[in-house]
C-alpha cells in the first residue's frame, strides 16, 4: 500500500486482516464438510447437463432431487453420474433424461472402478473448463482490441421485467455511455431453488436470471460495444439459493460481475447461514476462474442500521469477504467490495465523513475493483435535491478512485428508471469526472482533522468487532445481529434442507482445477 493520505495504522490494518482470516478459515473448516442441493446442481451443468424435463423442472433439479430423496446425496453427483457413464455408455445429459422419465434408478446402478469413471469423466470435464477458458479469452481480446471506460465504471441498472425490452434499455445506456449493465433480477427469484429455464418476458421489479436471458442480452452488448467502440460489461446476481449454479450459467455465458455476497442473503433474504456459506465458496471458485467481478452487499447494512454508527460494520464485513473470496482462489482486482453513501444529508459535516471512509475503503483495498453506491434511505422524491445528492456522490467517487460507480436516479424512490433518468445521471457523472479526474492527487488531508479522525474511529471500531467475532465465531455473530441490525437463527431460515455432509465417495475435481489456474 502507497503511503496512507488519511495517517492509516497500518498496523492494525494489518490486524484487522489477520482476525478476518482467522474468521474466514473457521467458516471454510465448516463449509469444506458439506454439499448443498445447489453445489451438485451446479456440478450437473459443468457435466452438460441442461434442459427440463416433461414438467418444466430443470434437469439438474431432477437428478438431484432423486439422490436426496434416496439419503444419498451426501455421495455426490459425480460419483452417481461416472457410474452411470461406465455401466450404459451415456452421456451426462442421456443419463438425466433417463433418471427424468424414470428408466434410470442411480442408486442401483453398479459402482465402477475409479479408473474406469475417472477416464469417462474426464473429457466432459475438461470440455467444460474450456468452455470457460474461452468465454474469458472472448472478453480478454475484446477488451484488448475495443478497451473500455476508465474507472470508475459507470454503473447502470434495467428492470423491466421483459429481456427484450432489457436489451433496448441496455443498448442506449450504453451508447449514453454506461460501462457496466446490471439486469436486475426479478424480485423473490433468490429465494426459488431452481434456476428458470429459458427467455423470459414477464418479472416483477427486474428480469429473471437465466441462461438464455444471459445469453441474449451477452450477445445485444457485444454488438453495441462495437458501435460505440468499447467493451460493455453485463452484470447479474449469483446470490440466493441458486448461488453457484447462476454463477457457472454466467461463466459459460460470458458475464463479467455478479452480485455474490456471503452473507447479504443472511441477513437480508432470511437464507440459512450454513446454506449460503457452502454455497459463496463453490460460486466464488466459479467466478475468480471465469474472470468475474463480484460484488459484495456491505451497502445494504447501512439502510437497516445507521450509517454513522455502522460504518464500521462495512468494514469488517468488507475484510472478511476478502478473506474468504481469497480462500476461493478470487484475486483481489475481482473483488468488487462494497460500501455506500448513506448518511442523512442534513448531518452537518456528513459529506466529509463519507469522504473518510471512501479514502479509508480505497486504501485499506488498495488492488480491489470498489463497488460504490448511491444514496437511496434519504432520497424524498424531491428530484432537485436527490440530484445535488448524487452530484455529492460523484464527487467522492472519482476523488477516491473507486472501482465501479453505481449511479444514482433524480427519481429515486419514485419509479422505476425512464431512459431519460438515466441519461441525467450519466450526464452529471461523466461533467463531474472529467472536472475533478485529478482532485484525488491534488488535495491532502489536514491531520488531527475531521476526515483523519472519522478514518481511524472507523478502523478501531472495526477491529474491536473482528476481535469479537473471533471469540464468538461468525455464526454466532449473525445470530447476535452484528450486521445491519439483523438477527439470523443458525438452523432456521431457507434452504437448510439442501444441506448434507460429504460422504465417502464425494468428489468435486472442478475447485482443484479451477483454483490451479492461477
Amino acid at each position: 500500500m502507497n503511503k496512507s493520505k488519511l495517517g492509516l495504522d497500518q498496523q492494525k490494518v494489518d490486524r484487522a486482516r489477520q482476525l478476518a482470516r482467522m474468521i474466514a478459515e473457521d467458516v471454510q473448516s465448516f463449509a469444506d464438510g458439506y454439499t448443498t442441493v445447489a453445489v451438485e446442481r451446479t456440478i450437473c451443468r459443468l457435466l452438460g447437463i441442461d434442459g427440463v424435463d416433461e414438467n418444466e423442472v430443470p434437469l439438474p433439479n431432477v437428478v438431484v432431487e432423486a439422490l436426496k430423496g434416496a439419503g444419498v446425496l451426501g455421495q455426490g453427483v459425480m460419483f452417481y453420474i461416472g457410474n452411470a457413464m461406465v455401466a450404459t455408455g451415456k452421456t451426462p445429459q442421456q443419463i438425466a433424461e433417463a433418471v427424468a422419465d424414470g428408466s434410470l434408478d442411480l442408486t442401483k446402478v453398479p459402482v465402477a472402478a475409479q479408473k474406469s469413471a475417472d477416464a469417462v469423466l474426464q473429457p466432459v470435464i475438461m470440455g467444460s473448463i474450456e468452455r470457460i477458458r474461452q468465454r474469458r479469452n472472448r472478453r480478454e481480446q475484446y477488451l484488448k482490441t475495443l478497451g473500455e471506460g476508465p474507472k470508475p465504471y459507470l454503473y447502470i441498472i434495467v428492470a423491466t421485467g421483459n429481456i427484450y425490452e432489457d436489451v433496448v434499455q441496455a443498448e442506449a445506456g450504453a451508447r449514453q455511455g454506461a460501462d457496466v449493465i446490471a439486469v436486475i433480477r426479478t424480485t423473490g427469484q433468490s429465494l426459488l431453488d431452481y434456476v428458470p429455464y429459458g427467455a423470459t418476458t414477464e418479472g416483477f421489479g427486474g428480469t429473471f436470471a437465466t441462461q438464455e436471458n444471459f445469453r441474449i442480452m451477452r450477445a445485444a452488448l457485444d454488438k453495441v460495444g462495437e458501435e460505440v467502440g468499447r467493451y460493455i460489461r453485463l452484470c447479474n446476481y449469483c446470490s440466493g439459493l441458486c448461488m453457484p449454479e447462476i454463477a457457472i450459467m454466467g461463466a459459460f455465458e460470458g458475464l463479467d460481475v455478479m452480485l455474490n455476497d456471503a452473507l447479504y442473503g443472511i441477513l437480508f433474504r432470511d437464507i440459512n447461514m450454513q446454506r449460503t456459506l457452502v454455497d459463496q465458496f463453490f460460486s466464488r471458485v466459479i467466478n475468480g476462474f471465469a474472470g468475474v467481478i463480484i460484488n459484495t452487499g456491505e451497502d445494504n447494512y447501512l439502510t437497516t442500521a445507521d450509517a454513522v454508527e455502522a460504518a464500521h460494520t462495512v468494514l469488517a464485513s468488507d475484510i472478511i469477504n476478502e478473506q474468504l473470496a481469497l480462500l476461493a482462489g478470487l484475486p483481489e482486482e475481482q473483488m468488487g467490495l462494497g460500501h455506500a453513501f448513506e448518511m442523512d444529508p442534513m448531518l452537518t459535516n456528513g459529506f466529509l465523513y463519507e469522504l473518510a471512509q471512501a479514502q479509508m475503503t480505497r486504501e485499506i483495498f488498495p488492488k480491489a475493483t470498489l463497488k460504490y453506491m448511491p444514496p437511496t434511505k434519504f432520497m424524498t422524491g424531491n428530484i432537485f435535491r436527490g440530484h445535488i445528492q448524487d452530484a455529492l456522490f460523484n464527487i467522492i467517487g472519482i476523488w477516491t478512485h473507486q472501482g465501479i460507480q453505481l449511479l444514482g436516479m433524480p427519481t429515486e424512490a419514485i419509479h422505476t428508471p425512464f431512459m431519460s433518468d438515466r441519461y441525467l445521471s450519466i450526464e452529471n457523472a461523466r461533467y463531474i469526472f472529467n472536472n475533478l479526474r485529478d482532485i484525488g492527487e491534488e488535495v491532502e488531508f489536514k491531520e488531527g482533522g475531521i476526515i483523519r479522525q472519522r478514518a481511524a474511529l472507523v478502523l478501531d471500531n472495526a477491529v474491536a468487532l473482528l476481535e469479537e467475532l473471533v471469540k464468538e465465531g461468525l455464526f454466532n455473530a449473525l445470530e447476535k445481529g452484528k450486521f445491519g441490525d439483523v438477527k439470523r437463527p443458525k438452523n432456521g431460515g431457507k434452504g437448510l434442507d439442501g444441506v448434507v455432509a460429504k460422504g465417502e465417495h464425494y468428489s468435486n475435481p472442478f475447485i482443484d482445477l479451477m483454483k490451479g489456474r492461477r
